[in-house]
Formats: C-alpha cells, sequence, structure tokens
C-alpha cells in the first residue's frame, strides 16, 4: 500500500481552544488533515518536524505573536502559505504581516466562509498589472489594495483618507489609497469582502469621481481607473443580498475570468519568465535561465496552489540551484499532484492527444495549421514564428510539442 498523502495538512496556531476547535472543525470538513499548537514553540517545532501546507496562526501568543511564526516559515518553510488572524488588527499589522510573507490577514470575529474558497492565487493581479502596462495609464501609479485584509473600521480611512484629529489616533491628514492612485490604476482584489456600507462610498466615487475623507467637508475630485477582482461570484452575492445590485452593474463592465493554472498551462512559460525576474530581485541575484527539462516538469504539475505556487517553487527553485541555470533537481513538487496522478486531468490530456472530434479538437486543428504556415512562412525559425503568433518562444515550442508537429 502506498504511504503517500493524499489530503493537505495544516497547522492552526492559537492559544483560545475555542478557536483552534472551530477552525478545526472547519477544515476537517474540507477534508483537510489538521494538527494545533497553541503557543509559538510549539508550532516551530512542529514546522520544523512536519510537513504542513498551510498554517493558520493568531496574532498574539503566548510566547511571541504570529509575525514572528510568519517570519520564521519565510526563513525556514519559504514555500508554506501562511495566513494571521487577530481580533487586535490594525492596517499596519496587516501591512507588517503581508510583507513579511502571509498570503492573507483575516480579523476576528471569523469569517469561516473566507476559509472555503474556491480557486485563490489564479495570478489576478498579474493580469490587472498587464491591463494597467498596455494601456494609456501605464504612466500613472499601480495601487493593489486587498479588500479582504483591511479590518472593516479602519477600511474607510484606508480607502478614502481622513483629516488629522477627526478621529483618536488621526495625528496628520493621510490621502488614502484611492487618491494614490490619482491617474493611474486601483486594482481592488477581493471586492466582494467590501462591507455594505463601503459598498455605498465606493459606489459614490464612481459616480461622482471624487472623495470625502473622513472628516472632512469637501469632496475631492479623484481621477482613477478602477480594476476589481474576487474569487466568489458577485452575482450569487447580489441575490443573497450580500452585495449591491448597482455596485455589480457599476464594477462589471467588462468581465474576464482567470482559470485555475492547471487550466491554462499553456500560460506557465510566459509567468515562468516573469516569476523569475521577480524572485531573482526579490533575493538580490542574477536572474537564472532554466533548462528544458526544468520548463517541462513545471508543465507536468497540476498547481493546487495556482501562480502563488509557482512563484513559491520558482523561488526555491532559484535558491537552490547553481550556476544561474534552474534544473529538474531543483523543481520541487508536491506529491499526488502531477497531471498524471489526477484521472480528471491526465484522461482529458490523453483524449486530447488522440484528436478527439468537437470543439477541443477543432480548435487544436485551427491552432496546428496556424502553427505549421508560421514556421513555413519564417523557414522553421521558432523565434520568428513565435512573434509572428504574438507568442514567446517557450509557448511556441510547448504548442509545438504538445500538437506533435514535427
Amino acid at each position: 500500500m502506498s504511504d503517500r498523502r493524499t489530503k493537505h495538512r495544516a497547522l492552526v496556531v492559537d492559544d483560545e481552544p475555542d478557536i483552534r476547535d472551530l477552525l478545526s472543525l472547519t477544515l476537517r470538513r474540507m477534508q483537510v488533515e489538521v494538527e494545533t499548537a497553541n503557543d509559538r514553540a510549539t508550532a516551530v517545532r512542529r514546522l520544523g518536524s512536519e510537513v504542513f501546507d498551510l498554517v493558520l496562526t493568531d496574532m498574539r501568543l503566548p510566547d511571541g505573536d504570529g509575525l514572528d511564526v510568519v517570519q520564521w516559515i519565510q526563513q525556514q518553510r519559504p514555500g508554506v502559505p501562511v495566513a494571521v488572524i487577530t481580533a487586535h488588527g490594525n492596517v499596519e499589522t496587516a501591512v507588517r504581516a503581508l510583507k513579511l510573507g502571509a498570503f492573507d490577514f483575516v480579523s476576528k470575529p471569523l469569517d469561516l466562509g473566507a476559509l472555503r474558497k474556491g480557486d485563490s492565487g489564479t495570478g489576478k493581479e498579474l493580469v490587472a498589472r498587464l491591463i494597467h502596462e498596455s494601456g494609456p495609464r501605464r504612466d500613472g501609479p499601480f495601487v493593489p489594495v486587498n479588500c479582504g485584509a483591511i479590518p472593516s473600521e479602519l477600511m474607510e480611512s484606508e480607502l478614502f483618507g481622513h483629516k488629522k484629529g477627526s478621529f483618536t489616533g488621526a495625528v496628520a491628514d493621510k490621502e488614502g489609497l484611492i487618491r494614490s492612485a490619482e491617474g493611474g490604476t486601483l486594482f481592488l482584489d477581493e471586492v466582494a469582502d467590501l462591507p455594505l456600507h463601503m459598498q455605498v462610498k465606493l459606489l459614490r466615487v464612481i459616480q461622482e469621481k471624487s472623495v470625502r475623507p473622513v472628516g472632512e467637508t469637501r469632496e475631492v475630485p479623484v481621477d482613477v481607473r478602477i480594476l476589481s477582482a474576487t474569487h466568489r461570484r458577485l452575482d450569487e452575492l447580489v441575490k443573497g443580498g450580500r452585495f449591491r445590485e448597482d455596485l455589480y452593474y457599476r464594477i462589471n463592465v467588462i468581465e474576464l475570468r482567470v482559470p485555475a493554472l492547471r487550466e491554462r498551462l499553456d500560460d506557465v512559460p510566459a509567468l515562468v519568465d516573469v516569476l523569475l525576474d521577480r524572485v531573482a530581485r526579490q533575493i538580490g541575484v542574477r536572474r537564472p535561465q532554466i533548462s528544458d527539462e526544468a520548463m517541462d516538469k513545471l508543465l507536468s504539475y497540476a498547481y493546487p496552489g495556482n501562480v502563488r505556487e509557482l512563484e513559491n517553487i520558482l523561488e526555491r527553485a532559484v535558491t537552490l540551484c547553481s550556476h544561474h541555470r534552474v534544473e529538474p533537481e531543483d523543481i520541487q513538487l508536491k506529491q499526488g499532484q502531477l497531471l498524471s496522478d489526477l484521472p480528471e486531468l491526465s484522461g482529458r490530456a490523453a483524449s486530447d492527444e488522440l484528436g478527439v472530434d468537437g470543439l477541443e479538437g477543432q480548435l487544436e486543428s485551427i491552432q496546428r495549421e496556424a502553427i505549421v504556415r508560421a514556421l513555413e512562412q519564417t523557414r522553421y525559425n521558432k523565434t520568428r514564428a513565435a512573434e509572428l503568433l504574438g507568442m514567446t518562444f517557450r509557448q511556441l515550442r510547448y504548442r509545438v510539442k504538445k500538437l506533435g508537429i514535427e
């Protein structure tokens, strides 16, 4: 019998037994194995000796805080995603947690529905940045905002700004995130997490093209483009009264669906090019090359963690590789998540290779014909053919291999 793990494992770190039990019950209902720790020392000890796919940690612990756990994970287990949970949070703490490497920040009382997401980390911000950089506002600022990471009681001040003395702790005027995006793009990630009263205020900003900072009596004009994203079905939230219908129609002018990465493996080579640049800058090393064999290995994986997981994989690979070149042995993938391990994906891939009839078969036939024509026109110069087709060299090579073009 194989001992390969078939379930994800999570570590819940909290000194309150009720919170540990509640989170454990919720995660187990999601078919996630759960272990717990009631302090930082126990958490670090378990992380050092066991394998986890996710860590949820309280901010305040008896022998430290959640930021200590985040820092330890980033240094010792950089591939493990960690979220910080607290009833004592503020925006500064949230920003600090995210900068240290936490992928999310959740305030108590806990919204258990947030733990039951569909696919996340699919690359929504990458898409938003691409839209920004490809448009007329490319010279303006790009300001990403995670709506789910800002405590609701501070959201108005963070988005709209405030006037000095408008509330306790407002020791100076604050511009606000919306005005900081003047002339550029404001990206509202997880827009479905906006409280209803903030949805009303955001709708007014869109309609009037102005904001009113907290404590201010006048409106301040703003010129920003707003892009928004969410993993949730906004139309269903509208029906349930949890998202304003008028705001939904205002922001849903042009809708783009960003599928899970496993559904668009053609994008992997292009994403690798972008992410290698980012990872190299963050680590402070020269951007490495990646071998064809290493790329093939990346293309064999299902990416349950989507683009975020691909970036973590590449970060480890860049750290481990020698001679500024990523090889297959530098690519560490989770067991049980290869395409060949997943029947629903491997079966679909096999039928694609056999050229089945129907829409998929027709699309592949069209792609094959276009690629062959481009290769013939460029006398089989793949670099020039890729330029002609509007794709990268790696994307063309992947399509040539997948479609069986000799």
